[in-house]
């Protein structure tokens, strides 16, 4: 049994290397772009809209929702990449409940390639926000000795993040596989079902980690007229 879908090698040539989690990231994302281009090929404003429009027009509000609701701040920047993020990491794990189909979440590859948008994402965003003075100054407080605890604590999130999402997907995967061996029928559908929604849990906390740490950058300090007006 391969523990990661990188494991699974189709082609190799040299430095060039086919693997599971590569053929499986692109029919991912050309299931995305076919349905993409599906869902709004006749979008239209209007009280009388299609049920692919209904859902894609719920979608984005929830996830514009989630956004303000934990960064209190507009989400119109962040939701072409958080939005991304959710819904990579949700069509990947939903496809895994087609046979045959391996995720490509289930693969340390994949997750800390996610992680690392994340972690590129947070500084330039923070940067936009704040300009680059502004940013790096979070790194000093509240004095200079926390410099070096700041850029490790930067690392270590990413790190868990990537971690948190692979071994989530993973171990869903290997109790699977495992109880089709000892049961062949009943528990590992139960497993699949259960799986599946793990998935959908992860996809949701990867992408409110990732707007959590980037709201945490792009906060700007209220003055204190706005405070009181606030109140």
């Amino acid at each position: 049994m391969n523990l990661d879908p990188s494991d699974i090698v189709y082609f190799q040539w040299r430095f060039v290397t086919i693997s599971a989690t590569l053929v499986f990231t692109w029919i991912t994302m050309g299931v995305l772009a076919v349905g993409s281009y599906l869902i709004t090929r006749n979008v239209k404003p209007g009280p009388e809209i299609s049920q692919g429009q209904n859902i894609l027009e719920a979608l984005i509000i929830t996830i514009k929702k989630q956004i303000y609701e934990v960064s209190r701040q507009d989400p119109g920047p962040y939701l072409p990449f958080i939005g991304t993020l959710f819904i990579f990491i949700l069509a990947a794990n939903i496809l895994s409940v087609v046979p045959g189909f391996v995720a490509p979440t289930g693969s340390l590859n994949t997750t800390i390639a996610l992680a690392l948008c994340v972690f590129l994402a947070v500084p330039t965003f923070g940067i936009a926000s704040q300009g680059i003075k502004g940013y790096l100054k979070e790194y000093i407080k509240p004095t200079v000795i926390m410099l070096p605890f700041n850029i490790i604590s930067e690392i270590t999130r990413t790190l868990s993040l990537a971690i948190r999402l692979y071994g989530n997907v993973m171990s869903a995967s290997i109790i699977a596989v495992i109880l089709l061996g000892v049961i062949p029928l009943f528990f590992p559908v139960v497993m699949q079902v259960l799986g599946l929604l793990t998935g959908v849990i992860q996809a949701y906390i990867f992408a409110i980690l990732a707007i959590v740490y980037i709201g945490s950058a792009t906060k700007k300090k209220k003055g204190k007229k706005q405070v009181d007006s606030e109140q």
